[in-house]
């Protein structure tokens, strides 16, 4: 008996150092393999990844403060059970189509503080069950077209702290149920269709931005949202249908922005927008009149912003903002004036609106439409006389042809 079970203790000590030679040859020199499940690779100088060295079955994997310049396609191949990767402080400036494919069970991905200057096209595509994309602190400056293509399960997708200035056509195509996507101060563009594709979305919010215009079609695409927020920005001139191909929409905020001009804000019933809020912005010009279109929002609220309030706040007054009606006194009272310079910041219900004149081209237009509207209708009373007196002449001397007529065969007869 003694001797069979020193033969079990033997073979169960090689078996066990047998088991350790398996992990330490999986286990990269610069690495910490904790264990099957886990390795850390943390300023080990490493200049590549050494995917092939890892153990297949690595669930988290942490590779910090290494020397390699891009994450090549299909980096990670292999490591279908890795669930959390973390590349922060690392070298890497490319990160190249579809560098993490192939990670089925992946869930949070994070990148820090690297050189990477761009989200490049296809770079994060195939992550079909990632839930957590952290791209925090980096030097992005644009986010490509078809950047997270077939992601379609990310949750959350921030990329704060980045010196991004251009989001791309197509940039969040084919993310549906993300929950929130943070951006960065600075953006400067947003190109048209650049949210094309975003399906069913809890935020989005878009702050400090410096923006000429926001373009026609910049949220073409955007479907089931809950916020979408425009705020602390510098949004430039709100272009021609900026807002079109946007719908179903709980909220959209405009929120404590500069704006230089309106060409056109139209918001209908096909964006099935639930409340929209105007609140606390700056607005330089009066916006013409029909510029201003909202129909079938169920809650509209304008309150605490600043409007010109010289000549042109007749117009204001005309729009949808104040509800077309000079007796909407909430709107006059939780508003104010940005200019001119003497009534600046004072409330709008502080200052005598009816002994403002309308302005020299508003007076014209308006004659100009009444005299439009007279010379039509004297034209078509015109027309009308000219048509009865000529009908008249007509039967008169159809009458008289019959009469003499008739009064030639009576001669002849007699």
């Amino acid at each position: 008996m003694k001797i069979i079970s020193w033969i079990l203790i033997y073979f169960g000590f090689l078996w066990e150092l047998h088991g350790s030679t398996i992990i330490t040859k999986a286990c990269p020199l610069e690495c910490i393999c904790l264990s099957q499940t886990e390795v850390i690779c943390s300023s080990g100088g490493l200049t590549e990844i050494p995917v092939k060295k890892f153990p297949t079955t690595v669930e988290k994997l942490s590779m910090t403060k290494n020397n390699f310049p891009y994450v090549k396609s299909d980096a990670f191949g292999g490591l279908r059970a890795l669930r959390k990767l973390t590349l922060d402080g690392n070298n890497i400036t490319i990160i190249r189509p579809f560098a993490f494919r192939g990670l089925p069970r992946l869930r949070e991905l994070t990148i820090h503080n690297t050189a990477i200057d761009k989200v490049a096209q296809f770079a994060f595509a195939g992550l079909q069950n990632l839930t957590l994309l952290a791209l925090t602190s980096n030097k992005i400056l644009k986010v490509e077209g078809y950047a997270f293509a077939g992601s379609a399960n990310i949750r959350l997708i921030t990329l704060k702290n980045n010196p991004l200035v251009r989001i791309e056509t197509n940039a969040f195509s084919s993310l549906t149920n993300v929950e929130r996507i943070i951006l960065p101060s600075g953006i400067r563009a947003i190109e048209p269709d650049a949210f094309q594709g975003l399906d069913t979305v809890g935020s989005i919010k878009l702050s400090f931005m410096d923006l000429r215009s926001l373009a026609p079609f910049t949220f073409r695409g955007l479907i089931n949202i809950n916020l979408l927020s425009l705020q602390e920005s510098d949004l430039g001139v709100l272009c021609a249908q900026s807002f079109e191909g946007l719908s179903h929409v709980e909220t959209l905020s405009i929120l404590n922005n500069k704006i230089d001009a309106i060409q056109e804000l139209n918001i209908s019933y096909g964006h099935h927008v639930k409340q929209f809020r105007i609140q606390g912005n700056h607005l330089l010009d009066t916006p013409e009149p029909g510029s201003i279109i909202l129909d079938g929002i169920e809650q509209l609220v304008v309150v605490n912003n600043h409007f010109p309030c010289g000549c042109h706040i007749h117009t204001l007054l005309d729009s949808p903002f104040a509800n077309g009606t000079y007796q909407q006194g909430d709107f006059l009272k939780n508003n104010f004036c940005i200019s001119p310079l003497e009534v600046n910041g004072r409330r709008m219900s502080d200052i005598d609106i009816f002994s403002i004149g309308r302005c020299h081209e508003q007076v014209t237009r308006e004659n100009l439409e009444g005299s439009h509207a007279v010379s039509i209708y004297t034209s078509t009373n015109s027309h009308q006389r000219f048509y009865m007196s000529h009908t008249n002449l007509l039967v008169v001397l159809l009458l008289f042809l019959v009469t003499f007529h008739y009064a030639k065969y009576q001669m002849k007869v007699s």
